[in-house]
């Protein structure tokens, strides 16, 4: 009897032990694994969308840049971390490439995470080197099909949203080009401006200045309408390629399967202030991106878009011959 008592006791205590833990998150600094290069468009919002959590949470959040393998270096490791809140992870659509571009990839991009909500969506612009002898989508289309042997197109590694939208570009043009892989976009850029690489489709954020710069081209915008950054650059049907009207690339937050609902409750509460922030709000729409309304910085929105992903993702990338790695 006495037995059973003190394990009743036992048990109580290290209940109350857990709720206050809970209760008292977050009270130590946060780390947001961000699977992508610094200075890269997805780098840089994960910096504005760190800064907004700190305001809301109370306690420093630290950009941590874990890549490698397309995302699933840094996806991988926030996905084995302890369940605590205090190891998040900031990933786009390139996530539900995965589990078709990756063959002992050690986790699910559904099962694996406890997802807290999706955050905004992004347009990608399809750019070029300043010695692609085109002067517009329809010239660039033209001189893809003629010179396809010999076209190259960079992306920042399997599976990134650059990736993904060279194989839509491929496909709305009829013809395969010569795929780069680069560790992040800055050293791609540097190899389009040196005219090593032809082609990039990389998301606004990043690719905007580089056009307003002078460093390359911007020849056509993704999704259904045009930039209001780059207001002569044709969008995707206007330019004749149609299959690129779907490509904008949504972000969302992770946290490791496991994570007590509390803190994943509080999690999506401090995502849902970051994107009334307007401090966020001025930065995104600086880079075309649209915030999400609030309705859908939530675990079950960023959860169904996850799983419909995969789904669209595999059957596309099976179709079009890759092999996983």
């Amino acid at each position: 009897m006495i037995r059973l008592f003190a394990g009743m006791v036992t048990g109580l205590l290290m209940l109350t032990g857990s709720a206050s833990a809970q209760d008292a998150w977050p009270s130590k600094p946060i780390t947001l694994v961000m699977p992508y290069a610094v200075g890269g468009g997805a780098d840089l919002m994960a910096r504005v969308l760190a800064e907004s959590l700190r305001r809301n949470l109370g306690q420093p959040v630290t950009v941590a840049n874990v890549t490698g393998a397309g995302s699933v270096l840094g996806s991988r490791q926030v996905a084995q971390a302890a369940p605590d809140g205090y190891m998040l992870l900031m990933n786009h659509i390139g996530l539900s490439t995965a589990p078709a571009l990756y063959k002992n990839l050690q986790f699910d991009p559904v099962k694996s995470y406890e997802h807290i909500g999706l955050i905004a969506e992004i347009p990608m612009l399809v750019v070029g080197g300043k010695h692609v002898p085109a002067k517009d989508v329809r010239d660039l289309i033209e001189y893809v099909r003629k010179n396809k042997d010999k076209v190259t197109m960079a992306s920042s590694g399997m599976g990134s949203g650059t990736h993904l939208c060279a194989m839509l570009f491929q496909k709305a043009v009829g013809a395969q080009v010569t795929m780069v892989q680069y560790k992040g976009s800055a050293p791609a850029y540097a190899d389009i401006q040196s005219g090593r690489v032809d082609l990039m489709c990389d998301s606004t954020g990043g690719s905007v200045a580089q056009v307003k710069g002078g460093a390359v081209n911007a020849f056509v915008v993704t999704g259904n309408k045009r930039i209001s950054s780059l207001p002569s650059v044709p969008y995707s049907a206007e330019g004749g390629l149609n299959d690129l009207g779907a490509m904008t690339v949504w972000y969302g937050l992770f946290a490791p399967a496991g994570t007590p609902k509390p803190i994943v409750d509080r999690l999506s509460g401090a995502l849902q202030a970051a994107i009334r922030d307007p401090e966020v709000i001025s930065k995104m729409n600086s880079w075309d991106a649209t915030l999400y309304d609030v309705k859908y910085a939530v675990p079950s929105a960023l959860r169904d878009t996850m799983a419909k992903n995969v789904a669209l993702w595999t059957q596309l990338i099976q179709a079009s011959g890759l092999t996983p790695q």
